[in-house]
């Protein structure tokens, strides 16, 4: 990357009248605002669909490639074609900074109804089957899971008939002719999220703006990929799992972080070449310009449990597939613009791969504040050029909840030592100017910490499954003094 900014945002915490941040004119208003203050790199979370169990984390997902279907925007539907005006006339009164996700699933549910049933009336077929026949490797699946899951009640695949969860082919065959009418609208919901990806990300770039997506190492046990390719996890003979992934104790946690999610057979993919991975790389290279992977460690050692476990202390590391996975990457794609998440207990082995590869690395101002200040590698002091830097990730607490509620009296004692003078009311101010003036070659900015903003816009706190993923931006905070001010510091720091 060349030397340059940007913002950390999920579309979900965009402005929208749907209740819930999405792909349509907000996203699009939103690229003007960042082109406005001289930034070139826009940050999102995975934009997979949501199980609802955890949250609606967007970590959580039932397909590592269809797309949310909650990041569909009703006024871009209008706009092509797809909704009437009229459609829209009873919105319901939702609130403009969270998102209340029941009451959204259930609005948008209604609003794909009426434009499926218009669309089969009306709608044009050759834009539509060309995106089935182009997105048939995962979209047939993915859509048969989707309904299964609704016609069993919510089960988890493994609890489905025999045949059907062991993907018989005459029971899939059966399943889909029965079924025929609720696939094809998952399809057409698909079909509308790729086509409004589609002109979001163009006209990102058309202002100057790379989209960086974000790759959730794991999948969901409970999911088309696991129903699919169940030869590619550590399951039994009765698919069950064996082994789930997590973290030892870490920042985050004392304890260690349980995940739950089934872990790679890697030996298993490496006899398919990676096929599976090739295909989802090469997914997301297509929606995004740059990928984040979150947790890349776990690509040369990764954290198992036995599946009967209930604490994350009692797993072990395992070794994972390291050098022969990229390599396998590279020959397919030529280049891999990867950013690596290597934050927390890395060992030698993680930076080393990662300067074979030539991948950035991370690093979180709000983690430069302890420990011995001159070896720490979060003070900018200590950054090399070749990395990523945040202000704080979606794990974070913003930079003014922070230091008003988490920061100890020895964190606070550091900051002049990193930072020089500053006053509390303008702290995030100060962090920012400190990051851009660094020589790391990419800077990007949580909007919470641009607009100051205090606990209540925190995205996530890892370890906890209430009230995350719920923050969205009051568009009255997106004044024009804001972009003003962030675009003299790019230009001032020769990122613009």
């Amino acid at each position: 990357m060349e030397r340059s900014s940007g913002i950390l945002l999920h579309i979900t915490s965009l402005p929208s009248p749907y209740g819930i941040g999405d792909l349509g004119p907000c996203a699009h208003a939103m690229a003007d605002f960042l082109d406005s203050a001289g930034q070139k790199r826009w940050q999102v979370l995975p934009v997979n669909p949501t199980d609802g169990i955890n949250g609606h984390s967007p970590y959580s997902c039932f397909s590592a490639f269809a797309g949310n279907p909650l990041l569909i925007s009703p006024r871009q539907m209008v706009l092509d074609g797809f909704l009437a005006q009229s459609d829209l006339r009873n919105v319901p009164a939702f609130e403009k900074t969270s998102v209340d996700y029941a009451r959204v699933v259930a609005f948008k549910d209604k609003v794909f109804d009426t434009a499926f049933e218009r669309w089969k009336k009306n709608g044009a077929r050759e834009d539509y089957d060309n995106f089935c026949f182009t997105s048939r490797q995962w979209l047939d699946d993915y859509a048969a899971f989707v309904v299964a899951k609704r016609v069993f009640h919510g089960k988890c695949w493994n609890e489905w008939p025999l045949d059907l969860r062991r993907r018989r082919p005459r029971a899939l065959a059966q399943f889909a002719k029965a079924h025929a009418a609720a696939i094809q609208r998952q399809k057409f919901i698909q079909y509308l999220f790729q086509g409004q990806w589609h002109k979001f990300k163009i006209y990102a770039n058309s202002r100057g703006i790379s989209i960086i997506g974000d790759i959730s190492i794991y999948v969901n046990y409970d999911s088309a990929d696991a129903w699919c390719y169940p030869q590619f996890f550590k399951l039994d003979a009765r698919g069950c799992m064996k082994f789930v992934s997590g973290c030892p104790p870490d920042y985050f946690s004392k304890t260690g972080q349980r995940w739950g999610n089934p872990v790679y057979d890697w030996a298993n993919l490496k006899k398919e070449n990676y096929s599976w991975w090739q295909r989802r790389i090469g997914h997301n290279l297509y929606l995004f310009d740059y990928l984040r992977i979150d947790h890349f460690r776990g690509f040369l050692s990764y954290w198992q449990i036995p599946a009967h476990e209930r604490f994350a202390v009692f797993g072990r590391w395992v070794k994972g597939p390291g050098d022969t996975f990229f390599k396998s990457l590279l020959a397919k794609f030529g280049e891999l613009p990867l950013i690596a998440e290597d934050l927390g207990e890395i060992t030698p082995d993680v930076p080393a791969l990662m300067r074979r590869f030539k991948f950035s690395g991370m690093r979180v101002l709000l983690f430069a504040f302890g420990g011995h200040l001159k070896t720490n590698p979060h003070v900018p002091a200590n950054y090399p050029a070749h990395c990523v830097v945040y202000t704080g990730t979606h794990d974070n607490n913003t930079i003014q909840g922070w230091y008003h509620t988490e920061a100890n009296p020895g964190e606070k004692a550091n900051l002049t030592k990193v930072l020089g003078r500053f006053t509390p009311r303008d702290l995030h101010w100060t962090m920012i100017r400190a990051l851009m003036k660094s020589k790391a070659d990419t800077v990007i900015l949580s909007l919470a910490d641009v607009l100051g903003l205090r606990e209540g816009a925190r995205m996530n706190t890892p370890a906890t499954k209430s009230d995350n993923w719920k923050w969205r931006v009051d568009e009255k905070m997106l004044k024009p003094a804001v972009a003003r001010k962030l675009l003299q510091l790019t230009r001032g720091s020769r990122r613009a």
